[in-house]
């Protein structure tokens, strides 16, 4: 994305989106909108504060694919948080996913995304050193309870026995 000119903006959160089209409003005394369609992060950063500290987590990066949505999460890490490991689910296909994201993309960490069926101890993971997140691990895993859990720099969280019915999804 090439911008040509020089915006004024006002941000009151910190956003990540990737592949969004997203809309920038313009702060007093500037005029016009501009609109920037990405396939790249487009991140906004404010003034710190409790609650954009609190908004700074890692958003759900959609590496899981259509029709995954998220069912639940962890952040990893605290007080200050590394990333978030997202649990998701389509009921498309009974399939659970789970991606562990980190908060800003740097140099390559150790990072991890696990998921296991409680039930039958089958597991799908993925680890190694990665700049932005690890994932996507796979497991038809409808009418089960999954222990899922994402690890970065050595520092994990996660939960067990969790999402067991397709009520809970």
């Amino acid at each position: 994305m090439k911008l040509n000119r020089r915006i004024a903006m006002t941000v009151t959160g910190v956003t990540t989106l990737v592949g969004a089209t997203v809309a920038l409003a313009p702060a007093a005394g500037a005029t016009g909108t501009t609109t920037a369609t990405t396939k790249t992060a487009v991140t906004a950063s404010a003034p710190a504060t409790k609650a954009a500290s609190a908004a700074a987590a890692a958003a759900y990066n959609g590496a899981c694919g259509t029709g995954y949505r998220v069912v639940n999460s962890a952040q990893i890490g605290t007080p200050k948080s590394l990333g978030t490991v997202y649990l998701t689910y389509s009921a498309a296909t009974g399939k659970n996913c789970v991606v562990t994201v980190r908060n800003a993309a740097g140099s390559a960490v150790h990072m991890t995304a696990e998921l296991t069926i409680t039930a039958t101890g089958e597991r799908s993971r993925d680890s190694g050193n990665y700049t932005t997140y690890a994932g996507p691990v796979y497991l038809h895993a409808a009418g089960y309870c999954v222990n899922w859990y994402g690890e970065i720099s050595g520092i994990s969280a996660g939960k067990v026995g969790t999402n067991c019915s397709s009520a809970a999804r």
